[in-house]
């Protein structure tokens, strides 16, 4: 497995999203010869998308809002 890619222990969301996000900056910042930049907002919002309805307004609200 390429290094940063490492499968995670079993842990919380909260390990698995940091772990995945670390990984991801660092190729990102490899390929761009950007070291050190961020790439992701600081935190994230879990959300239980319960039917098809929410689904298409979070969809929307990803493609809509502008990068931060």
């Amino acid at each position: 497995m390429p290094p940063g890619l490492e499968k995670p222990e079993p842990s919380t969301l909260s390990t698995v999203i940091g772990a995945f996000k670390s990984a991801v900056t660092r190729r990102i910042n490899e390929k761009r010869e950007t070291p050190g930049e961020t790439v992701w907002q600081s935190s994230f919002h879990d959300h239980i998308v319960r039917n098809r309805n929410q689904l298409r307004r979070i969809r929307h609200y990803i493609r809509t809002n502008p990068r931060r």
